[in-house]
């Protein structure tokens, strides 16, 4: 922790109180273990994908490509992005879990290349807040010509990439077990709920009949929040869309296997989902 003088101010030039203020937390040492990663593997790469400035300062936005064996036809684009609140370092933690398990078995990642971003808001995570630097939630700008550089750097790579899947990553400091938010019925039943049997493994369900305001199933809910991270609606094929949640007080290595077999279990069902597709 760090004293303030009276008279201090945030880098984004706006007056705070005296007092204690939390020590900044550096994106670099977050990664770390997964740009070791990346500098050993023959599937994983380090690719940052854009730049932007806050109080003087330039941060990157991190992202990392895994390309599994070649499939029997395209691969399959998957986007996972974690971190978007500042105070939820989790979802990036196991990411680094995630990819290591892909690199021990690469098969699981088999026709599929996946975009990893560990952390979409580094101000937020240098911070330890929710929000970003600026005082936005990030997570409530999506696809409102938002002038924050870290949406719509993100908003980029959803357009250009036309991803088939994407999946988000959270951590609730107010639930009492993991649940999920997803859009139609077929992929709760074929892919959120057989992703969070597994990782139930690790840590208990939310079975509450309302999660976050939303009404919710086993876990499930169908609804969800105006302006956060997924795709526009103008998209003529739309991807499939998963927010996976933790129960933010439970240990974190719980976490942090919990996420990583949620993840290992979406790529295998849906790749199986879409083999039955193209044989209807």
């Amino acid at each position: 922790m760090n004293q303030v003088s009276d008279d201090a101010t945030t880098t984004a030039g706006s007056r705070v109180a005296p007092g204690l203020i939390p020590e900044r937390r550096a994106v670099d040492r977050l990664l770390a273990t997964l740009d070791q990663l990346a500098d050993n593997s023959d599937h994983l790469f380090k690719k940052s994908f854009g730049r932007f400035d806050s109080g003087g300062l330039s941060y990157a936005m991190p992202r990392y490509l895994f390309l599994g064996p070649k499939g029997g036809g395209e691969a399959i684009r998957i986007g996972i992005f974690a971190t978007i609140h500042g105070d939820e370092p989790e979802g990036a933690l196991a990411l680094t879990r995630f990819l290591s398990a892909l690199e021990q078995n690469p098969e699981i990642g088999k026709g599929y290349c996946l975009f990893i971003y560990p952390v979409c808001n580094p101000t937020g995570f240098e911070d330890n807040t929710r929000h970003a630097r600026s005082g936005k939630d990030l997570n409530r700008e999506f696809w409102k010509d938002s002038r924050e550089p870290e949406v719509r750097l993100l908003e980029t790579e959803i357009w250009t990439h036309a991803f088939d899947g994407i999946i988000t990553l959270h951590a609730d400091d107010t639930s009492n077990g993991l649940y999920g938010f997803v859009a139609g019925a077929v992929l709760a039943e074929n892919l959120l709920e057989p992703a969070l049997r597994e990782a139930e493994k690790f840590l208990p369900r939310n079975r509450q009949r309302h999660i976050d305001g939303f009404a919710a199933r086993n876990g499930i809910v169908a609804e969800c929040y105006e302006g956060v991270l997924k795709a526009p609606r103008e998209l003529n094929r739309p991807p499939f869309e998963i927010t996976l949640e933790t129960p933010q007080k439970a240990p974190l290595h719980r976490q942090v296997e919990a996420f990583s077999a949620a993840l290992q279990t979406i790529l295998v069902e849906y790749r199986y989902l879409m083999a039955i597709a193209q044989n209807i």
